[in-house]
């Protein structure tokens, strides 16, 4: 039995640069949801732990690298971000922190039945415009795994 020998590139469309406008609007919604975050008030390190924990749940191997090494930039630890996945076990994260993944879990698993009480257990440890850009961040982030894992984009050794 032969083997199919097609290229990664015949499998997959680069859609961010098939149609690099609508790429770079999307990207000007992220900007614009980072800067939302900085207003107010949320720290760098939280934001990309919503990036990263949105891309773990999304499968996202490209957006995981990119925000992996942003975190770690930003102050992350290697601890923190191995224990990401099982927050909800741990002390590691602050009330806020906590939060915001559970934002971010629901917003990623809209048939989560759990949207609703994540965002008023949240208004205990964050601001409605911190609920807002959390749920922006969230928002953006996923936009941006799809079009990573729709277009195939490869990761590689760094």
């Amino acid at each position: 039995m032969a083997i199919p020998t097609t290229s990664y590139r015949d499998q997959h469309v680069f859609i961010d640069k098939s149609d690099p406008e609508v790429f770079r609007a999307l990207a000007r919604t992220a900007q614009a949801a980072g800067a939302a975050a900085t207003r107010a008030g949320l720290p760098a390190g939280l934001v990309e732990l919503v990036n990263i924990r949105v891309s773990q749940i999304n499968g996202c191997a490209y957006c995981l690298r990119v925000h992996t090494r942003t975190a770690l930039e930003a102050g992350e630890t290697a601890q923190r971000l191995g224990l990401l996945p099982a927050w909800r076990e741990t002390e590691v994260f602050t009330p806020a922190e906590r939060a915001a993944l559970a934002l971010a879990e629901a917003t990623t698993n809209l048939q989560d039945s759990a949207r609703g009480s994540a965002a008023a257990a949240a208004r205990a440890d964050l601001t409605d415009e911190q609920i807002s850009a959390v749920l922006w961040v969230a928002i953006s982030i996923n936009a941006f795994n799809r079009v990573s894992i729709m277009s195939g984009h490869p990761v590689k050794e760094a």
